[in-house]
């Protein structure tokens, strides 16, 4: 229990200090415990573009992480990658000599990524829907996430190879279930509980 109360405290420290590089109130003495990557961040942040921005607790290695949902989102872009060094304090309570933080643009919306040790697991309880145009577009984002230790899921869920939740939905799944022709809505959620990965064609 204490464990996870400092690690707590830690968290918040961590998004207190990505909230002040946000908004480009970074301490330029600190260059000894704060590292950043100056081939990837620019020198001049950008200043905080949405309200709310999810945060994904990974045990290590943001860049990987980052790099890993880029490759996948192609038109995702690296906005800040920063390294720090754990305080003395911190390091014997948690043991890490360090944590990275991360922040991706992907399909339109901020992620925050904070790799500081195996604390918290991800579950099905927060997941990530990726409204796709088509079948092929289900296809790509399916196979991609669950390729390199991702898992299938039913319903149209599935897990990539860190343990997030995606649900993967062709937009025009909305207009069947909700359809007002019951007939309709009927076939299209009876053959979702039959399928992993959703198939258009059979859900009409």
């Amino acid at each position: 229990m204490k464990k996870k109360i400092t690690t707590f405290f830690a968290a918040v420290m961590i998004a207190n200090l990505m909230g002040c590089d946000n908004a480009e109130q970074h301490d330029t003495n600190n260059s000894n415990t704060d590292t950043i990557s100056t081939a990837t961040v620019p020198k001049k942040l950008d200043s905080i573009k949405h309200k709310i921005t999810p945060s994904l607790w990974v045990d290590k290695d943001a860049k990987a992480v980052a790099d890993y949902y880029l490759s996948i989102f192609k038109d995702g872009q690296l906005k800040e990658f920063h390294q720090y060094k754990n305080p003395p304090q911190e390091k014997g309570q948690a043991g890490q000599d360090s944590f990275e933080t991360a922040i991706i643009d992907i399909g339109d919306i901020e992620l925050s990524i904070l790799a500081a040790g195996p604390y918290f697991k991800f579950n099905e309880s927060v997941s990530f829907v990726i409204n796709c145009k088509d079948q092929a577009e289900v296809d790509y984002y399916w196979n991609a996430l669950t390729a390199n230790g991702g898992e299938e899921g039913s319903c149209g869920w599935c897990k990539d190879k860190y343990g997030l939740s995606w649900q993967v939905v062709p937009v025009e799944y909305f207009d069947l279930i909700n359809s007002d022709d019951a007939a309709v809505r009927e076939k299209a959620m009876k053959n979702t509980f039959k399928q992993k990965k959703l198939i258009l064609a059979e859900l009409k």
